[in-house]
């Protein structure tokens, strides 16, 4: 079920189960993994994109490993805040992951600047060029999802 609002997934997410974050690109999949108390996000891996059915069957797959109760995509909002072709295919993308799993509540978080930040904290950390190419995305996604998180938190009080 895909949910608008960052409350309405808030309250559908069951106890003490883990979320994803997804980083959607053109070419890669970055999913990152919260931890049961909702508190932490990790980055796990990078999905190199072939067609939906494949993407969405590893993602399945990663979901059913890590007991995923929800999952956060990324949206590449404009700077100004409007909605771009990018926004269109991430939502897009989330309809049809809906219809193979419609009970997960999907929701969406504003991705502004989630890789630049992601690339300034794997340049602090004197990550190799290559290293960077690799992870960039996972890494992305953890900064969506640890925004999620830290908002969860809010509206928990905790």
């Amino acid at each position: 079920m895909i949910l608008a609002d960052i409350t309405d997934f808030a309250a559908a997410l069951p106890p003490f189960r883990a979320v994803a974050g997804l980083d959607l690109g053109e070419k890669t999949i970055g999913v990152a993994v919260s931890d049961g108390m909702l508190s932490v996000a990790t980055p796990l891996e990078t999905v190199r994109r072939r067609k939906f059915g494949q993407d969405a069957a590893r993602l399945a797959e990663i979901f059913d490993d890590r007991k995923i109760a929800g999952v956060v995509l990324g949206l590449p909002l404009n700077m100004d805040g409007s909605e771009g072709p990018r926004c269109q295919s991430t939502r897009a993308f989330a309809r049809n992951f809906e219809r193979l799993h419609p009970d997960l509540p999907i929701g969406f978080w504003d991705e502004r600047l989630s890789t630049v930040a992601a690339e300034r904290a794997l340049l602090e950390a004197d990550t190799s060029r290559r290293r960077r190419a690799e992870v960039i995305d996972h890494v992305a996604a953890s900064y969506i999802l640890q925004g999620v998180l830290d908002r969860l938190r809010v509206l928990r009080g905790v």
